[in-house]
């Protein structure tokens, strides 16, 4: 068995994502015919492991899938990207957590998330060396991210969404947080922060430290195909990029051209080149340095 630490280790969610694909979001009480539907690997902990393991060929996965076929296939997919799965736990008398998804032509969608098993999983036999990087979120139980950054020692990030109230302690604990600009609004404890990142869409990214504006970068440019995996996907390239010695402002710019390469497909999970070749594509493009 290899020793060789995993790229990035994930706490985080794994679910099943069932989207339908219309013409238009439905408004309150409306009823649209004419949808797509399909199924198709999420969460938002998988997601950003299965785009760790795309773009450097490692990633370790800790979080829980019920016992049953939805489950295996979660199982059987995060493999087939190259994650190691060995910390999955397998809850008999759970559901594998579910995303019900709409998502019109333009890309945009409205997402219900059924946790299932993800809500019902813990660290107990889960052990994290000291050099470890973990990046979790918040679509699993908050009790479980505070024990993941109690337990670990090495570089912590958190993507801080959904947006809820976060704990000093939880907050005191992440080297990196990592939000939208929404998220950013919703948790003012962040303009505190030690170091945050903030995606704005089509106007790129920007870093901060204890709220002070410190780099940003422009975002690459993509036809939009599908929302759902590109922040996830842009997670697990900021961090990868910043642990590989990039500044802040070219690790945001290789950030932004993995998200623009994530919306350009439609799968939650979506194909991405090797991160040296992200850091190639934007050796020339205008950031603010760090």
């Amino acid at each position: 068995m290899s020793t060789r630490l995993p790229a990035v280790t994930v706490v985080g969610s794994i679910n099943l994502d069932i989207i339908a694909t219309t013409d238009r979001l439905p408004t309150a009480g409306e009823t649209i015919g004419g949808g797509v539907l399909q199924q198709q690997p999420g969460g938002k902990g998988a997601n950003q492991a299965v785009a760790a393991a795309r773009l450097v060929g490692s990633a370790r996965m800790i979080g829980a899938v019920g016992d049953d076929a939805q489950g295996r296939l979660m199982l059987e997919s995060l493999a087939a990207a190259g994650v190691d799965t060995s910390d999955v736990s397998v809850l008999d008398g759970d559901a594998t957590g579910t995303a019900l998804i709409v998502v019109d032509r333009d890309g945009e969608n409205q997402i219900v998330v059924c946790p299932g098993a993800n809500a019902g999983f813990s660290l107990e036999g889960v052990e994290f060396s000291a050099e470890e990087t973990v990046l979790c979120q918040l679509e699993v139980g908050l009790p479980v991210v505070l024990e993941a950054a109690r337990r670990s020692s090495g570089f912590f990030v958190l993507n801080a969404a959904p947006a809820i109230d976060l704990p000093g302690e939880l907050l005191e604990r992440c080297d990196l947080v990592i939000v939208n600009e929404t998220e950013y609004e919703l948790i003012p404890a962040l303009a505190e922060a030690k170091l945050v990142s903030v995606t704005y869409g089509k106007d790129g990214s920007a870093m901060f430290e204890h709220g002070r504006r410190v780099a940003e970068a422009p975002a690459s440019a993509a036809t939009v195909a599908n929302t759902i995996g590109a922040g996830d996907a842009f997670c697990a390239a900021l961090v990868l990029a910043l642990r590989a010695g990039l500044s802040y402002a070219r690790a945001l710019a290789v950030a932004n051209a993995v998200g623009a390469d994530a919306v350009s497909d439609p799968s939650s999970q979506p194909a991405l080149a090797p991160l040296e070749e992200y850091i190639s594509r934007v050796a020339g493009v205008g950031v603010n340095p760090r």
